[in-house]
């Protein structure tokens, strides 16, 4: 039970080759079953965070795991989606920005944490996720159910994640930038106090005769 945390993450990992396989159809039955793993591996994303919450099963290995096994997940369908010949597609430019905020966050808080710095993931930085979440699903299924044009919907979805994800991107940049200046300036060695010229100098001890 203590590692089932982790295992969940492992079975996230997992589950990128399959995800990536089923995208490389464009048909409606693979990108329904695509989404069908998508989902699953978010359940696993869902559950091994509340896991290791309620029974305070947080480890450094599920510190690590659990940050690589979402980027995984989301950069491998995202690139994915870019490189599928499916029309309309999704933007370029707009996964760039995506997983270059990823990137970037990730490249401050190792800087964070090798300074003794854990800055937790901001409120914004979860609707993100959230909205990266729902964005994602719409796309992977691509085709029009009924009324529900669901790449259109993924799309709204994924411009709210875009501006939400730079606008809390910038805003972990700028908590983290004020922490690493505070404690820039508290390890800042104390000057120390001048002698004034006109202290008497200390008094040689007189050598004592043998």
């Amino acid at each position: 039970m203590s590692d089932l945390p982790n295992l969940l993450s492992f079975l996230r990992i997992a589950l990128v080759p399959f995800l990536v396989y089923c995208l490389t159809d464009t048909d409606p039955v693979s990108s329904l079953m695509a989404a069908g793993i998508f989902f699953v591996a978010c359940l696993t994303d869902y559950f091994d965070g509340y896991l290791a919450r309620k029974h305070g099963q947080t480890t450094i290995l599920g510190t690590f795991l659990d940050p690589l096994a979402d980027k995984l997940l989301v950069m491998a369908a995202l690139v994915m989606l870019v490189a599928s010949d499916r029309v309309p597609h999704v933007p370029a430019w707009m996964v760039v920005v995506i997983l270059g905020r990823e990137i970037a966050v990730t490249g401050l808080r190792s800087v964070a944490a090798g300074q003794g710095l854990v800055v937790s993931a901001d409120q914004l930085g979860k609707y993100k996720t959230l909205f990266q979440m729902f964005a994602l699903h719409g796309l992977i299924i691509h085709y029009q159910y009924g009324f529900i044009d669901f790449h259109l919907l993924g799309m709204y979805f994924l411009w709210i994640a875009l501006v939400v994800g730079v606008w809390s991107g910038l805003d972990y940049h700028v908590t983290v930038a004020r922490l690493l200046l505070g404690n820039h300036r508290a390890a800042a060695p104390t000057p120390r106090a001048s002698i004034s010229a006109s202290t008497p100098p200390a008094q040689q001890q007189p050598e004592r005769s043998a």
